[in-house]
């Protein structure tokens, strides 16, 4: 079984870098952000939940198709860099919650998690799993969007070039610890009592749209 990672090893994280992942930066990022907005876009969300928000790169975006956004998030940290990004948005209230065992109670017609179950053990993604399901109302959403590449030696080139130095050395040490997207997907398509509605399976990530009939 994959140990799960904690609020310390994240806090260790943000405390090294205010953003460790180059959510800013990163055109691997943006390009998986714009599509995930293509998406979504079809509709507007009355109360949405995205569930491990970081530092609100991605909140940003999202913020604008919802009438109210609640973004949480793990690292204490990551939820003050957060919470002065989307100072400007007053739809959105950003919490520091450890998922699932809190999870808000919701309802909401729009969960978006992206890049978060790949760090859980199957037992606490089939947990959120459950949880996701029961706050949403029927004819809400899942979005589910992971990064697909597994640990390949391509994989290992592409962590070398990870900046800064510390994250490249820790995403190595805990390595095993990481479920590629595939298998994070599949998990949720052979579990979950929603329908899949849309499934876009591209080189580096992988996107699936459950909804509640």
């Amino acid at each position: 079984m994959r140990r799960r990672l904690d609020r310390e090893d994240f806090e260790n994280i943000y405390a090294q870098s205010p953003d460790p992942w180059s959510y800013e930066t990163s055109s691997y990022e943006h390009s998986k952000y714009e599509r995930t907005l293509e998406v979504l876009a079809h509709r507007r969300y009355h109360h949405a939940l995205e569930a491990g928000c970081s530092i609100g790169v991605f909140t940003a975006m999202l913020a604008p198709l919802c009438d109210k956004l609640l973004a949480v998030d793990i690292s204490e940290k990551a939820v003050f860099v957060a919470r002065e990004r989307l100072e400007i948005f007053p739809q959105v209230c950003v919490e520091q919650r450890a998922l699932p065992e809190e999870m808000p109670e919701g309802p909401f017609d729009l969960i978006v998690a992206s890049e978060l179950l790949g760090y859980w053990p199957k037992e606490t993604t089939l947990a959120a799993l459950q949880r996701f399901e029961e706050v949403l109302i029927p004819g809400g959403a899942l979005l589910a969007v992971h990064g697909r590449v597994p640990w390949t030696s391509w994989r290992r080139r592409m962590i070398d070039k990870v900046r800064p130095l510390f994250l490249r050395h820790w995403i190595l040490r805990n390595r095993p610890f990481f479920a590629a997207g595939d298998e994070v997907h599949e998990l949720l398509i052979e579990h979950t009592l929603l329908t899949t509605t849309a499934s876009f399976v591209e080189p580096l990530y992988r996107i699936e749209l459950f909804e509640k009939k």
